[in-house]
């Protein structure tokens, strides 16, 4: 019997659950361990059904003493990520600690760093774009090249491994030429091709019947065939 005590004794206590994204990403926030894990520990005992945990309360659980607990609370409030509700029961005035402030603030974190995230890769993929085309020409864009690349990212929304892909197909066809190439993305675009898989089969469908008939024309020189995307 008295072996059992303890996993009575755990079984009565219970669990919580802190949610992993808050421990993955405190510092996002500008918190240390210590306020931290006050966090987790008034997150404790507002699952247990108390509310607003005295600094003594907070203290007995912690390696602070009431007064540094009572510290770690106001740099908590002063930064945002805590704050303090009032209602009133019958005249009488409660107060409770909130975690929405530290659920808001680190959502909020999180999807500015996504976005800068993405806006990051963007520039990079958009700037590889603008090197690989001028690779290709063998020359400097014009500003008016220039505008009519940005033009099909920002514009016509294509994504830049897309425009890589239509790139490769003016270089194969022998017409490395602007309006060339947006020939090649109006047409994909309208036959709802938006991977490079799709204009990848899109382009060796059109292709094949040449490739036939270069064989049977002749079979001893070997070229390569392309599609006339202008012609179309």
């Amino acid at each position: 019997m008295e072996q059992s005590i303890p996993w009575q004794q755990w079984i009565k206590e219970g669990q919580v659950s802190i949610p992993a994204i808050l421990l993955k990403n405190y510092s996002l926030l500008g918190i240390n361990e210590t306020e931290c894990m006050m966090l987790i520990h008034i997150h404790t005992y507002i699952e247990k059904g108390n509310s607003f945990p005295t600094p003594e309360e907070l203290s007995n659980r912690m390696t602070l003493s009431a007064s540094e607990c009572f510290s770690v609370i106001q740099k908590l409030l002063k930064k945002g990520v805590l704050g303090i509700d009032q209602s009133s029961v019958k005249d009488v005035r409660e107060e409770s600690y909130s975690l929405l402030p530290l659920w808001n603030t680190l959502m909020n974190k999180l999807i500015k760093e996504q976005q800068h995230e993405k806006l990051t890769n963007t520039l990079q993929a958009q700037t590889d774009l603008f090197t690989l085309f001028e690779q290709e020409f063998g020359r400097p864009l014009s500003p008016l090249e220039c505008e009519t690349l940005a033009m099909w990212i920002d514009k016509d929304n294509q994504s830049p491994t897309l425009i890589k892909a239509a790139l490769r197909e003016a270089v194969i066809s022998m017409k490395l030429n602007f309006r060339y190439i947006d020939r090649i993305l109006f047409e994909w675009k309208k036959q709802g091709i938006e991977t490079v898989e799709q204009a990848r089969k899109q382009s060796e469908k059109f292709r094949q019947p040449q490739k036939q008939e270069l064989a049977q024309d002749k079979p001893t020189t070997k070229k390569v065939p392309f599609y006339n995307w202008l012609e179309k």
